[in-house]
């Protein structure tokens, strides 16, 4: 990254971008449903919005949801079950500083009309507290349930982001398989910013240079040190060579925080399971490479879901807080 961007940090875009992406500091979030359900493809969502509010409580700087429109057992996960953006409705209605983000939602299953209109309304109700991730999707088993078809979902991606950019803009006149904006009508209400803040999960079927141009930033999985450093560095790289602003990456987390704060780490399903001093290590490992927010999912937590949020919230969140 040339120094002018480096010095100018990241974009100026709504609240929640600028609050939970920092140059060179890593955030804390978390995955909702925040549950422990190891034994169940099927979260229990009783108590979710408590859950959230002790975490808004507590200094987490987001929540992420997913976008799961089918349970597909093959997959062994269900995921947050209930619609993303009526979901997010309830958060924001339930919620006040805390960011509310979608990690991420399928574009090539939804009209970029029904998005950009769910999105912009939630960033409005939410006073610009919205992050919306975007991925081309990954089970198969649900495109035919929509009538759509799965080989050339990254078309329809980069078509849905384009479009979902154009409907930012009064009266658009814009153009692609998507549909037609005329420049006669006009989508509301506007989000908060200059446009939603869009982040591109994994490659979305597209190439690097695409992620790195037309994405606010980049989510990503976790990986051991070396490879994460690297695709990091790529990625920004990609950004440099076009002379744009930097652009936060984050990444997603597994973990399961044992009492014994001295535990040592054994993988899980990409993760691990330890004591807060191990985790503590990792985070400041993966700042130090350029990830600037990581989601933790608690699924396969073993202990109490509120003490554990308690026992993150007093061992780590003071090291990485914004």
């Amino acid at each position: 990254m040339n120094d002018a961007a480096l010095n100018a940090g990241f974009p100026k875009l709504n609240r929640a971008y600028n609050t939970v992406f920092k140059p060179n500091r890593l955030g804390i979030g978390l995955v909702v449903p925040i549950a422990n359900y190891a034994q169940s493809e099927v979260p229990d969502m009783s108590g979710h919005i408590e859950r959230a509010q002790l975490a808004e409580a507590l200094g987490f700087s987001a929540l992420w949801l997913r976008d799961v429109p089918f349970n597909v057992p093959s997959f062994g996960d269900a995921g947050q079950m209930y619609d993303p953006f009526v979901y997010l409705g309830a958060l924001a209605a339930t919620t006040r500083t805390i960011a509310l983000g979608i990690a991420s939602v399928v574009l090539p299953l939804r009209h970029p009309a029904h998005v950009a209109k769910a999105a912009t309304t939630t960033d409005t109700l939410s006073g610009g507290r919205l992050l919306l991730g975007v991925a081309s999707g990954d089970r198969p088993d649900e495109y035919p349930a929509l009538n759509m078809t799965y080989p050339d979902r990254g078309e329809r991606f980069r078509e849905s982001v384009d479009y979902i950019n154009a409907a930012s803009r009064d009266y658009p006149q814009f153009q692609n398989g998507a549909g037609v904006l005329t420049g006669g009508i006009d989508m509301l209400p506007k989000p908060t910013a200059d446009h939603i803040p869009l982040l591109i999960t994994g490659g979305s079927q597209q190439s690097p240079e695409w992620v790195a141009q037309n994405g606010d930033g980049w989510m990503t999985y976790p990986r051991e040190a070396h490879t994460q450093g690297r695709v990091v560095a790529q990625y920004r790289q990609q950004i440099s060579s076009t002379g744009g602003m930097d652009k936060p990456v984050m990444q997603s987390l597994y973990v399961d925080v044992l009492g014994d704060a001295n535990a040592p780490a054994k993988p899980i399903h990409l993760g691990f399971q330890s004591g807060t001093r191990f985790l503590r290590s990792y985070l400041a490992e993966i700042q130090s490479l350029g990830i600037n927010h990581v989601a933790l999912n608690l699924r396969f937590n073993g202990a109490d879901i509120e003490t554990t949020l308690k026992r993150l919230a007093d061992d780590i969140l003071p090291d990485f807080a914004q």
